[in-house]
C-alpha cells in the first residue's frame, strides 16, 4: 500500500462513513489522510473499502494551510504511537453512535486509553473500536472553552491496565456504555461473568452486555 502514498484516494470506515482525501503515510496499524484542512489518522482495521479519486472528485478538494503532523514522518506510523503523540491536545476521535466526541487523550493502556470529554468528562475508550482521530489544528478549543475549563488533571481515579478490569473497578458504579447509543447501556454494574456485563437498568431489570461490543464508558 505504501506506494500509493501521494495519491488520491476515497475511503470507506465502519460505519458507512466516507472520506476523501490524500494518502500521506501508511503503517502496519494506521493510515494517515489529508482532507484538504486535517490529517485523519484512521486505524486499518476499519477501512472497509478504497478507491482512488477521479480527477473531477480531487478538483473538489478544498485546500487550506496544511496543519503540522503530530508525527515523526521519518518513523514507521502505527496507532499507538500516534496515539501517545496526540496525549494533551485537542483532538477528536469517533467511536460509536453517529457522533464524534471532542477533548483530549490523558493516558494509553494495553487496550484502551482514557480520554477526557467536557461533555462526558473522563471516558474509557476501547482502542478496537476507535474508527479515526483528527488532532485539532492550533489554537482551536473544544466548545470554545479556554484552558481553565480544561483541567490537566481531571480525574483522581487510577487506571487499570486492560479495559476488562477497569470496567470490573466500577463495580456497583452508575455508568452509560457506548455513549448512551440506548436505554440499555446506562444503569449500574452488577457483575461480570464470562465475558458478559451485567447491567442493572432504571427499572431494576437486569441486562447483559457483551464485552467486546463495549467500546465507550462514563460515569454518570
Amino acid at each position: 500500500m505504501k506506494e500509493n502514498i501521494g495519491k488520491y484516494i476515497k475511503l470507506e470506515i465502519s460505519g458507512k462513513k466516507f472520506f476523501s482525501g490524500l494518502l500521506v503515510d501508511v503503517g502496519s496499524d494506521l493510515w494517515v489522510v489529508f482532507n484538504g484542512f486535517d490529517y485523519l489518522y484512521i486505524p486499518t482495521i476499519h477501512i472497509q473499502n478504497w478507491q482512488f479519486l477521479k480527477q473531477d472528485e480531487i478538483d473538489e478538494i478544498t485546500f487550506s494551510n496544511e496543519p503540522t503532523p503530530i508525527y515523526n514522518h521519518n518513523e514507521e506510523i502505527s496507532l499507538r504511537k500516534t496515539l501517545t503523540s496526540a496525549k494533551g491536545i485537542f483532538t477528536e476521535i469517533y467511536v460509536t453512535s453517529k457522533q464524534a466526541l471532542h477533548g483530549y487523550i490523558i493516558s494509553i493502556m494495553n487496550n484502551y486509553f482514557v480520554f477526557y470529554s467536557p461533555i462526558y468528562k473522563t471516558m474509557f475508550i476501547s482502542l478496537s473500536h476507535l474508527k479515526w482521530l483528527i488532532p485539532y489544528t492550533n489554537n482551536q478549543r473544544p466548545y470554545g472553552l479556554n484552558n481553565s475549563s480544561l483541567p490537566v488533571n481531571p480525574s483522581n481515579i487510577t487506571f487499570a491496565r486492560s479495559f476488562e478490569v477497569q470496567i470490573e473497578k466500577l463495580m456497583g458504579e452508575l455508568i452509560v456504555f457506548n455513549i448512551g447509543e440506548n436505554e440499555n447501556v446506562m444503569g449500574k454494574i452488577q457483575a461480570i461473568k464470562n465475558n458478559f456485563v451485567e447491567l442493572i437498568t432504571a427499572k431494576e431489570e437486569p441486562v447483559y452486555l457483551n464485552l467486546q461490543h463495549i467500546k465507550t464508558v462514563h460515569m454518570t
